[in-house]
């Protein structure tokens, strides 16, 4: 009657022993350089960190190898985005959240100090999305944009990848092709002379292409105060208009800033082949920093602002301006 006992004690005294290894193989798995263990163990990428939790993203980044590159905003681009707080990140949507978390996971691990001193090189992220990586030489500092926003702190290594902290959230982009970014955006004005000339063709091509959209209140002031106006308007005279707010390259605000020389005044040449004037605005805050640009052309008797910079498409960036880009006065 005794040995079947003493085989049931050997048999509980197993599965003790098996219970004990488990508990060790789990703690040995815990891994505090990965990512998501980096970003929470930083208290200014807070926001970021709930966003992960939020989602799910932050076990994703625990638990798998990858490599990831994790593109990081501080706790700073968020309130520049409106998000102070955690709080204020919990009041939004779950699928706007996740999308903001998509947008900033890149499947591989990309060190950005060995990229090309190159322009708006392409990348994908997890959902798919287009990212733009530049490395610029300014003065006697390399400095690294992604979608034009800086890149403050690069190439933190984690056990599954890198991190990049960034100063602004990146938005994704919700229209595959700038002529839909255009039609969706309050820009009816400027939509319609494009449509009138042929141009918002070329729109929906592959480009890439900058546009610097007029504001409705920009094309009023140029004489365009209704639609039917745009539509009574001869094609010929509205191309000449709209090619002077379209050029064939990809450039984010930031690209001026820090391509433009010690007279912190270039050009950017359209597609009619005519070039308008760009100067770089100085921050008054920060000394020998500048925080933004205004354009001018032949035909304008003051500067141009920007009003909303670095909308993205599939196919470009749209800029809108306040007035109208003009040949002539």
């Amino acid at each position: 009657m005794q040995y079947p006992i003493k085989l049931l004690g050997i048999g509980l005294l197993a599965v003790c022993w098996l219970a004990a290894c488990k508990k060790q193989e789990v703690y040995r798995e815990i891994d505090y350089n990965r990512i998501s263990a980096i970003v929470k163990d930083n208290y200014n990428l807070s926001v970021f960190a709930a966003a992960l939790d939020r989602t799910g993203m932050g076990e994703t980044l625990q638990e798998e190898e990858g490599p990831f590159t994790a593109l990081v905003p501080s706790d700073d681009a968020f309130a520049r985005a409106g998000l102070a707080d955690v709080a204020a990140l919990k009041a939004r949507s779950a699928a706007w959240v996740t999308g903001i978390v998509d947008y900033h996971i890149v499947p591989g691990k990309y060190e950005l100090h060995k990229f090309p001193y190159l322009i708006n090189q392409e990348v994908r992220t997890r959902n798919k999305g287009k990212l733009y990586i530049s490395r610029w030489i300014k003065g006697n500092n390399t400095i690294l944009t992604i979608n034009g926003a800086r890149v403050i702190l690069q190439d933190m290594p984690a056990s599954n990848g890198h991190l990049q902290i960034i100063d602004r959230v990146l938005e994704p982009y919700a229209h595959a092709v700038l002529a839909d970014a255009v039609t969706a955006d309050t820009l009816t004005l400027f939509a319609e002379a494009l449509r009138r000339s042929g141009l918002m063709e070329i729109l929906q091509k592959e480009g890439p292409y900058t546009v610097f959209a007029p504001s409705n209140a920009a094309m009023q002031k140029a004489g365009y105060a209704t639609i039917q106006q745009v539509k009574n308007t001869d094609p010929a005279v509205l191309r000449v208009l709209c090619e002077f707010h379209i050029c064939n390259d990809l450039r984010f605000i930031n690209d001026y800033l820090l391509s433009i020389g010690a007279s912190n005044t270039g050009s950017q040449r359209m597609i009619n082949s005519f070039t308008a004037t760009v100067t770089l605005l100085p921050d008054m805050q920060t000394p020998g920093e500048y925080r933004g640009i205004t354009l001018r052309a032949p035909g304008n008797l003051t500067d141009i602002s920007i009003i909303r910079q670095d909308i993205l498409a599939g196919n470009g960036v749209l800029h809108m301006v306040n007035d109208v880009l003009r040949l002539t006065r």
